[in-house]
């Protein structure tokens, strides 16, 4: 298992170093967090119903090997206690599970018959499936107590974020993971769905780590623009992709398809106009290719996902001259490179190639 966190700044660029924070940005009080016990059937029951919220991405790339699912249940059956359980309540009242995912997806799996045991010192449990142990030791599993520790519905998303970060105690998570698991739902799906399409994948030259969700979390970015518009930016990251999923989790299914339609769209109008280099600093003619640049990616898939493919093919010289001259320029250079959450930075580049596209296209958008 991999105990430390994935360094992806090697694959992208534009993304603030502030975007995480400490709990000295948040005043004491709002840090709100409750205690409860509840036993592993309850729980099981729980999410089985739904009101227990467990990341279906995360299940399905389950990442404890089954010897250390064994020792798992082995230790419930001796009686050692377990460490405790974070899970953060959304606006409609279901526990996200935070910390402990890789636990009680251990006790889903044994208790569904889906693990047979591997404690081959430990006879009596060798070997056994749930169904296969004695009544007593079935009962002890289930009966084992649980505490938990319910961060609430009204703390602040960044805040949740950090909360998230600090007590994971399994895998640790990057920011996108995190927000995976606290808005799954048709955001989440929705973000899914474009990251695995060829098209996506040729836009970004496939450099995008799936496995840190990193791709996805650039989808969130142009989704939070998109929806939200600049004018909602306040300078907190977070906060902002977190507010784009709650809304994307209560759009109508024809929103969310119109919404697929421009991205699609933007992609391809950027893979017309920049080939290999689109979403990357550069200057025209070169020949190697740099990493993905966030901050030029928020301004570049949001622009042109307004114009159809017709219209830029027939501008294309003129596009590419003006915006070649834009990246020149010491003043979007710096917005797309240094402190670039700055509300100012923000701002200053999303203005700077609404300009262009205004003098390329004039008035029309769609």
């Amino acid at each position: 298992m991999n105990d430390h966190k994935t360094d992806m700044s090697e694959e992208v660029e534009g993304l603030d170093v502030d975007e995480d924070a400490s709990f000295g940005d948040y005043p004491i009080d709002t840090v709100l967090i409750r205690n409860e016990n509840r036993t592993v059937h309850d729980v099981l029951r729980r999410i089985e119903k739904g009101t227990f919220i467990m990341d279906p991405d995360f299940q399905r790339d389950f990442i404890w090997e089954e010897n250390k699912q064994s020792k798992l249940i082995e230790s419930v059956l001796m009686r050692i206690p377990l460490p405790v359980f974070y899970l953060a309540e959304n606006p409609q009242g279901q526990m996200i599970v935070v910390d402990g995912l890789q636990r009680l997806s251990t006790f889903q799996r044994f208790v569904n018959n889906e693990l047979r045991l591997k404690l081959k010192h430990q006879p009596e449990l060798d070997n056994k499936r749930f169904s296969e142990l004695s009544p007593k030791l079935q009962n002890r599993l289930e009966d084992c107590n649980l505490i938990l520790y319910v961060i609430d519905a009204k703390v602040p998303a960044q805040a949740l974020l950090d909360i998230f970060e600090r007590v994971n105690s399994g895998l640790a998570l990057t920011r996108q993971q995190m927000r995976n698991c606290l808005f799954t739902g048709q955001a989440t799906r929705f973000l899914k769905v474009e990251a695995n399409t060829l098209l996506f994948k040729q836009a970004t030259g496939g450099s995008l780590n799936p496995q840190t969700m990193r791709d996805r979390e650039l989808i969130n970015r142009f989704c939070a623009f998109q929806i939200l518009g600049i004018d909602k930016y306040k300078g907190d990251m977070d906060d902002y992709l977190a507010k784009a999923l709650e809304n994307m989790n209560k759009m109508e299914v024809d929103e969310l398809e119109k919404l697929s339609a421009m991205f699609r769209t933007s992609l391809s109008n950027n893979i017309k106009l920049f080939g290999n280099h689109a979403f990357r600093k550069h200057v025209r003619g070169q020949d190697n290719r740099s990493v993905i640049n966030a901050s030029l990616w928020d301004v570049m898939s949001t622009g042109l996902s307004h114009y159809p493919e017709h219209l830029v093919e027939a501008r294309l010289e003129k596009l590419k001259t003006t915006f070649y001259e834009l990246f020149s320029t010491y003043g979007f250079n710096d917005s797309i490179t240094l402190g670039t959450n700055q509300v100012t930075r923000v701002k200053y580049r999303f203005l700077k190639t609404k300009e262009i596209l205004k003098e390329v296209f004039g008035d029309y958008a769609n």
